[in-house]
């Protein structure tokens, strides 16, 4: 576990895969929206609209975690967990929402922004990055100890 996005995390940021983005509200409850993602440099790179839940959730407490699971294995599953660093708006935030719909959707600019909709390109600087197969392990001294017999 470390923040670095390489390997299985990195293809699978590469890869038109769905994530899902955890915030944290006002009044303390977890948000989660799924997300197209990408990688930015170091950073996970996630877009939303000025104006949604989630993005006023970060302005407030930027911390995140993304989760992730191959679908044709579910026990396979990714999680990342960061800090977003930058809010990007303007021009380079409509310009990363289009690669975005290049690689979900093969269209060339995103095709479903409403008049007025002002775009934020989210940089995520990873803390934790893992992976996980099978069943999580418990962290240690939370079961008790074997005593030889």
């Amino acid at each position: 576990m470390n923040g670095k996005l390489n390997g299985h995390i990195r293809e699978r940021l590469l890869a038109p895969n769905f994530w899902h983005l955890a915030t944290v509200g006002a009044d303390g409850a977890p948000q989660v929206s799924p997300m197209w993602a990408d990688i930015e440099g170091e950073y996970v790179m996630v877009n939303t609209s000025v104006g949604r839940v989630k993005e006023e959730n970060l302005r407030r407490n930027p911390y995140v975690s993304l989760s992730h699971h191959d679908p044709a294995n579910p026990y396979d599953r990714a999680e990342i967990r960061g800090k977003v660093v930058q809010f990007v708006e303007g021009e380079a935030a409509e310009r990363a929402m289009d690669r975005l719909a290049r690689k979900y959707l093969g269209e060339d600019r995103y095709p479903w922004l409403l008049p007025g909709e002002r775009r934020v390109m989210l940089l995520i600087e990873p803390t934790r990055v893992r992976r996980l197969e099978g069943v999580e392990p418990f962290r240690a001294g939370v079961l008790p100890e074997e005593t030889a017999g």
